[in-house]
């Protein structure tokens, strides 16, 4: 069923309002980015029709078996910790969320969202509209109560930068991301009035809003980790932040500083290195290009430089194999990848579960689109704990109070939706 409805943003919010009546639903939302692989505005997958919940050891395998027998629409999400089934890791620190490793769902209802059009695919189409339309359109203003930790001190941070900064002058790594988590506990908050406010503040073309049961994820990301057009994967790395002038004219100071910053050249390349390295393992031979190095995107909060590398996908590899042999996502890893991984398990203190994971989707024509889930927050319900994890480089040229300041910046638009200073 197409309907042109006049008020999309209107029609989102009731459409919102209705997905969250159901135990499990994943919104993704572009917010009018253009990018030229972006194949939707906005998606919404409600309700259940089948489901693969696995653990680390053999979820790719279980994810992959679960789309073979349902090869229409699925939506999910991948945590970072899968890296310990690819690898010889192991994620030993404290985990208050509880997430599991990986689910995917394959829904009652798709709801498509191109402009104006609005496709929904389910049964009663007509009925599921007329709900969504009796829907309110106001989202009722409710005051987080929130009482927010840090897992590090400042101090504490900056000597952990300093360990890891000497491995890389040792030679174990040249690249590492190192983060950090904020939480609370008995916290209380409505997803939905967060989400909605986080995307007025800070429109991302990789958002999300996904609840599974309890565990609620409100995803503001900026970055692709990797989508499939056709025969062709890619890859959209963000390394390199800056903070938003005041104005014009500070803004383009910003960005030209961000454009000729020798530690955020550094970081970029390195990365974009590390993603090539990735793709070559399911590319055709000779087909791996980076198509934009050091790109220079605006957003709300932000400045971010971006690259975007991709490749042909060998004819032998399969959607889920692509998926496999590049997480996780370097951006988020280091390099040496696996040395870079096993240091940081090391320096941090918390699991990163669902943080630097991916949320995303396969469409029955055999395409996919998986963000990285960065600037995000992860809301359990049942037992009330809220988190959510910044991070930034470390490099040889890298400074750890500058390093702190950036991972601050990365959560100012979480923490005012909280009402944090």
């Amino acid at each position: 069923m197409k309907i042109k409805v006049e008020n999309i943003a209107e029609f989102k919010i009731k459409a919102l309002k209705f997905a969250q009546t159901f135990e499990v639903f994943c919104y993704l939302d572009s917010n009018n980015f253009k990018d030229g692989h972006t194949k939707f505005d906005a998606l919404f997958a409600i309700g259940v029709q089948n489901k693969v919940k696995a653990t680390v050891g053999h979820a790719f395998n279980q994810l992959g078996d679960f789309k073979d027998h349902h090869p229409g629409w699925l939506f999910g999400f991948l945590s970072y910790d899968l890296k310990n089934e690819i690898e010889d890791l192991v994620s030993n620190n404290s985990d208050g969320l509880g997430f599991p490793d990986l689910y995917f769902f394959s829904p009652q209802i798709i709801i498509t969202i191109n402009s104006n059009m609005v496709e929904i695919n389910g049964v009663n189409e007509q009925k599921i509209y007329n709900i969504i339309l009796s829907q309110n359109s106001q989202i009722a203003d409710f005051k987080p109560n929130v009482t927010l930790k840090a897992k590090f001190s400042k101090e504490e941070y900056l000597a952990n930068f300093e360990k890891i900064k000497n491995h890389i002058n040792q030679g174990d790594i040249y690249v590492s991301n190192f983060c950090q988590e904020f939480f609370a506990e008995d916290a209380i908050i409505n997803p939905l009035a967060i989400f909605n406010h986080l995307m007025q503040i800070s429109p991302t073309p990789f958002s999300s809003l996904f609840k599974h049961h309890s565990h609620y994820t409100i995803c503001a990301s900026p970055e692709r980790f990797l989508g499939k057009r056709g025969n062709k994967l890619v890859s959209q790395p963000i390394k390199g932040t800056a903070k938003r002038g005041k104005d014009i004219e500070e803004d383009e100071a910003i960005k030209s500083a961000l454009k000729n910053n020798t530690k955020e050249l550094q970081e970029n390349v390195m990365i974009v290195d590390l993603v090539r390295n990735d793709l070559t393992r399911s590319a055709k031979q000779g087909t791996v290009q980076t198509e934009e190095l050091f790109g220079i995107y605006s957003f709300n909060q932000v400045h971010q430089m971006i690259s975007t590398i991709s490749c042909e996908l060998a004819n032998d590899i399969s959607e889920i194999q692509a998926i496999k042999n590049t997480f996780p996502m370097g951006s988020m890893t280091g390099a040496p990848k696996i040395k870079a991984m096993q240091l940081m398990e090391q320096y941090e203190r918390s699991k990163r579960g669902p943080y630097s994971g991916a949320i995303g989707y396969f469409s029955p024509d055999g395409d996919f689109d998986f963000n990285v889930t960065i600037r995000s927050l992860f809301y359990n319900q049942q037992n009330k704990y809220l988190s959510f994890q910044v991070g930034s480089a470390i490099t040889y040229h890298a400074d750890g109070k500058q390093e702190y300041e950036e991972c601050l910046l990365k959560a100012k638009a979480i923490l005012e939706v909280l009402g944090v200073d």
